[in-house]
């Protein structure tokens, strides 16, 4: 499995809207995060992973949704967009998905967040996760992917 990744861009929000700031000071996503191939993010504060999800979609339709969900089929769209006004996206990208399958990514998000929840907690507006049976390679680039926020 081939991850690429993290990229990091800058989130300043209110409950009602975001901008991005990618690391190259333009105003906008770019690179692995306009990929429609699956994704892997995580949105964190001060260091600290708060939310953690998966997608195929480009980040800003991703976002744009998440802002924008009004509780049709239960969903209301990011818990997380009402606390704070800044945070960092971190986007992982599963470069050699087969025909664009979300389950190996869905995989490790789940692992990522097992692994902080053993560090204390759940992330802080983590709502909803799905399991599946992992294997080694799923564990490890959890692991990986964790140590950027926590390094041992």
């Amino acid at each position: 499995m081939l991850l690429n990744g993290p990229e990091r861009y800058s989130l300043t929000y209110t409950p009602a809207s975001f901008s991005v700031l990618c690391n190259e000071g333009t105003p906008k996503f770019s690179g692995l995060a306009i990929s429609e191939k699956p994704k892997l993010y995580i949105v964190s504060v001060d260091g600290n992973p708060i939310y953690v999800g998966i997608t195929k979609q480009k980040m800003q339709a991703r976002l744009r949704y998440g802002w924008s969900a009004a509780g049709a089929h239960g969903y209301h769209g990011y818990a997380w967009r009402h606390s704070g006004d800044t945070a960092a996206l971190d986007v992982w990208e599963h470069t050699d998905a087969l025909n664009r399958s979300e389950r190996d990514i869905e995989t490790i998000e789940a692992e990522v967040v097992y692994l902080i929840r053993q560090r204390g907690q759940w992330p802080a507006f983590q709502t909803e996760i799905h399991f599946y049976s992992s294997n080694e390679e799923h564990r490890e680039l959890a692991r990986r992917i964790l140590a950027h926020y926590y390094p041992a």
